[in-house]
């Protein structure tokens, strides 16, 4: 974010988050890339720096401070080192909403303390084999059974699932009420017929966890069901934009770090005796790029500002997360041309962050549906 966005207590912030990033994830992560998944250790050291439930009030274990400037700081420091292993923001952004607005006196303190610890990590199910963003569509259903709910269905795509302790899981509750007819359950690890499936291998962020799940049979307590019974969509709709801005603030800040990259690279890259930089096409490129991005971080930066004063409707989320993910994705594609052959090499971060970051404009609801909710919104 513009250093105008933020308070001496965020500069501090981010100092602090910086250094844990520069000691506890940069040595590590390329083992991690490795062994395709991070240490679980990381979440226990980030809880104890208080990185993890930021806005989760210190009864309950967290810091207390509602502000999404902290989250986006997290997430702005990992990306500036190409960390896209780690799945704090999941966690952070995604998950904690859910707690905070749905989530009883009796669950909040079961729960809670050990999501800001990282002795828990959670997850969330939505998505499925045959469901993605239409929802009305999922076929994971749960019946209930005297104190339980019974779970069946399958779930993919699922960042956190392997590590995941607690997953917030989309089920249909009631048939044939389309969406009225969805709940949210918290399925624990360890409840009988909860099962992992494979650690999915995606063509980029190849250390981050993301995986299928399996319910079958499942006995859910109904002590654990989140929210209303049959309020499921409401309260997707609810907590998308929240995610979608997150999203927005990641890729702007991914574009910016590659931005950064490949100015410095056509500044130093020398060509028929010249820096590459000084030809008229590549200055053209790098000036377009930079416009762009400063546009879209302006956009980003009101955006989070408008979200901490409870004003982010549902289509302004839309427009940032098409927008920042759209110019992330035409930004990284430039920036791999600027390099030549090095943009191709693994080993430059500009042709990693081309192949991990290529997710944005598809997960948190593709960036068609984003254009269909913005459309609805002109009523037409």
């Amino acid at each position: 974010m513009r250093e105008s966005e933020l308070a001496t207590e965020h500069r501090d912030f981010r100092a602090l988050v910086r250094d844990f990033v520069e000691r506890e994830i940069v040595p590590r992560h390329d083992a991690w890339e490795r062994d395709g998944l991070v240490d679980r250790d990381v979440w226990r050291s980030a809880g104890k720096l208080g990185l993890l439930g930021m806005d989760v009030p210190q009864e309950y274990g967290g810091g207390g401070v509602r502000d999404f400037r902290y989250q986006v700081i997290i997430s702005e420091e990992i990306m500036r080192v190409g960390a896209t292993g780690v799945g704090f923001a999941l966690h952070n952004d995604v998950v904690a909403p859910y707690f905070l607005a749905l989530a009883t006196e009796e669950q909040k303190r079961r729960w809670l303390p050990g999501f800001c610890s990282g002795e828990l990590i959670s997850a969330i199910a939505m998505t499925e084999p045959d469901a993605g963003s239409d929802l009305q569509a999922l076929r994971t259903t749960a019946h209930r059974d005297g104190d339980d709910y019974v779970l069946d269905g399958a779930k993919t795509f699922i960042t956190n699932g392997i590590h995941a302790d607690l997953v917030i899981v989309v089920a249909r509750t009631e048939a044939h009420r389309g969406a009225r007819g969805l709940s949210l359950l918290v399925v624990e690890r360890g409840m009988p017929g909860f099962e992992r499936g494979r650690k999915l291998e995606k063509i980029g962020m190849a250390a981050q966890d993301t995986a299928e799940l399996f319910f079958d049979r499942v006995r859910v307590p109904a002590a654990n069901l989140l929210g209303r019974p049959g309020r499921a969509f409401l309260h997707l709709a609810d907590h998308l934009p929240q995610e979608r801005l997150g999203i927005a603030a990641y890729a702007v800040a991914a574009a910016e770090t590659a931005f950064e990259q490949t100015l410095a690279y056509c500044r130093n890259r020398t060509a028929f005796g010249q820096p590459i930089g000084a030809f008229q096409h590549v200055r053209f490129e790098l000036a377009e790029m930079a416009t762009e991005l400063d546009v879209t971080r302006t956009y980003v930066d009101r955006a989070v500002a408008e979200h901490n004063a409870g004003r982010l409707d549902a289509v302004d989320a839309a427009k940032a997360k098409w927008w920042a993910t759209d110019v992330q994705r035409r930004v990284l594609d430039r920036c791999v041309q600027l390099h030549g052959g090095y943009g191709y090499m693994r080993e430059t971060p500009v042709a990693r962050a081309f192949v991990d970051n290529r997710v944005h404009p598809i997960y948190g609801g593709t960036n068609e549906i984003m254009k269909e909710v913005i459309g609805r919104s002109l009523g037409v």
